[in-house]
């Protein structure tokens, strides 16, 4: 059986994708199911696995300013909503049989781990699937933020961003039908063209860490367990 490219990776998932775009249900659980057995996949080839995965299916505390609730405040709502989706993935991935741990940013240890970071390591070390949860448990953070400095404390060689679609592109395939698709950029150059792949403190941080992204449709079949098995999936974002 081929060696993975990667030995440990950390897996940035969008916590408005569980929902399947129904805003009128928090999480389907045919997509959180689908999730869980790509990375099981991937676990079985050895692949030491870190999830972050965001809270905007249940809150987003950047866009509640309006309604009158302070923005600290709901930024802290925010990371309670990504510990709801951290325990649903967790016993998904349970169900499939792996071994997980919940580690939180906040203490709430009725029901996940407090972070600690030599012990993440060692969960990863021992092939457990770590969920971080609770963002950075900072205000005017975000997930995308969170993975990048967690990925950086856990040693993971690269980030995966998986979205709905299969990569970066000049313009909003959804919206532009002529859009082409980059098969790999610098950071550098994607911060020039002023592409939205993730905010701008996540950018700094993988890049100042030389620590490369790839952004991939989480959604096809197979596509992670191509992608750490080697192939070319998705757009790559480095240095180099």
């Amino acid at each position: 059986m081929p060696e993975p490219k990667y030995k440990r990776l950390l897996l940035k998932l969008s916590g408005e994708a569980l929902n399947g775009g129904d805003k009128a249900q928090v999480i389907d659980f045919n997509i959180l199911d689908n999730y869980a057995k790509e990375i099981k996949r991937i676990t079985e080839v050895g692949v030491q696995v870190a999830i972050v995965i965001g809270g905007g299916n249940i809150f987003r505390g950047a866009s509640v300013e309006k309604s009158g609730i302070d923005r600290v405040q709901g930024d802290h709502m925010g990371m309670l909503a990504t510990v709801i989706n951290g325990m649903a993935i967790q016993s998904s991935l349970e169900k499939h049989g792996m071994n997980t741990r919940l580690m939180s940013a906040i203490k709430m240890e009725q029901v996940c781990e407090p972070l600690i970071r030599r012990r993440a390591i060692r969960h990863l070390e021992k092939g457990r699937v770590v969920i971080f949860g609770a963002g950075t448990g900072n205000p005017y953070f975000t997930t995308d933020t969170t993975a990048g400095l967690r990925a950086i404390e856990s040693e993971s060689e690269v980030v995966l961003k998986g979205t709905r679609v299969d990569g970066v592109y000049t313009a909003d395939p959804e919206k532009d039908p002529t859009a082409t698709k980059y098969s790999q950029l610098t950071f550098d150059e994607a911060l020039s063209k002023n592409l939205k792949i993730m905010d701008l403190t996540a950018f700094t941080l993988c890049k100042e860490n030389d620590l490369p992204i790839i952004v991939f449709d989480m959604n096809k079949p197979g596509n992670l367990y191509e992608l750490v098995m080697g192939g070319e999936v998705g757009t790559l974002i480095s240095n180099q």
